[in-house]
């Protein structure tokens, strides 16, 4: 008898969860009019009918916060509906999120820091003057406050402090900035038109991917970001090799010059 109590325990356990309107809705996090909305506009599967009952499943639930999650993400219903709409399955859409998380995310890892007028004043001087202040609002780093400002990058402020404190006027470091910024975009443009071109091409056609290429291409976007950095950095740091070289030779070829010369004056 036992026995026979625990085999219906176990088919029970093993039964999977089914959900009445109002239950899902509160699963969901939604009311039971916007679920009966998403129904009306087919962004939902059919329930399960049993008599004048409709049950709803696991998979409806997933269904219902891809939805809540492609919202938040800025996707439209009517968007979401042609994602569906297409043939997408739960799973294609919840990979296709995450292949969009994996593109659209942050690549720098800059925090943010923000300092009172006084610690500007400490840092920065007579060098805290209203056109600096203007072109580094303009460069987009700062938001001016009542009370101080926030700097969108605690690294590129403490370079900033540092290079004042060593002599180098506040205005040479924005300008040095407002031109290297032009550079850094150029590169970022050429690293775009790689990984556009050559992984993700199938996303420019209106053909829908085939199953499981959005988890794919979604793994070789994560495996590619670090790998740009690294040309990046290692590209920099190569020309600064070359650049600091030439220069060193061209002052020493200049001492030489003023040497002879200083040699064959009267």
């Amino acid at each position: 008898m036992l026995i026979a109590v625990d085999k219906v325990r176990a088919a029970a356990s093993d039964r999977k969860r089914e959900y009445r309107v109002e239950e899902l809705a509160e699963a969901a996090g939604i009311t039971t009019r916007t679920l009966r909305f998403y129904r009306e506009r087919k962004l939902l599967q059919p329930p399960r009918k049993a008599g004048r009952i409709a049950w709803y499943g696991e998979e409806h639930l997933s269904r219902l916060r891809m939805i809540g999650e492609l919202l938040e993400r800025g996707h439209t219903l009517g968007g979401i509906a042609e994602l569906i709409g297409a043939g997408e399955s739960g799973r294609d859409v919840a990979d296709l999120i995450g292949l969009e998380a994996a593109i659209v995310a942050p690549w720098s890892d800059e925090t943010p820091v923000r300092l009172d007028w006084e610690e500007l004043k400490t840092a920065f001087g007579d060098q805290l003057t209203e056109e600096n202040t203007a072109e580094s609002i303009e460069q987009g780093y700062i938001s001016i406050e009542e009370d101080g400002i926030t700097h969108v990058s605690r690294r590129l402020m403490d370079a900033t402090t540092e290079l004042v404190a060593e002599g180098v006027p506040l205005s040479a470091v924005l300008d040095a900035s407002r031109r290297t910024r032009e550079h850094v975009d150029a590169i970022a443009e050429i690293f775009i038109e790689v990984v556009t071109e050559h992984l993700l091409s199938a996303l420019a056609t209106d053909t829908p991917l085939p199953p499981g290429e959005a988890a794919r291409l979604t793994e070789r976007i994560l495996r590619v970001r670090p790998l740009a950095r690294t040309v990046a950095d290692a590209q920099f740091t190569l020309a600064m090799d070359r650049r600091v070289h030439a220069e060193y030779d061209e002052l020493l070829r200049q001492r030489r010059e003023n040497g002879t010369e200083a040699q064959d004056g009267p």
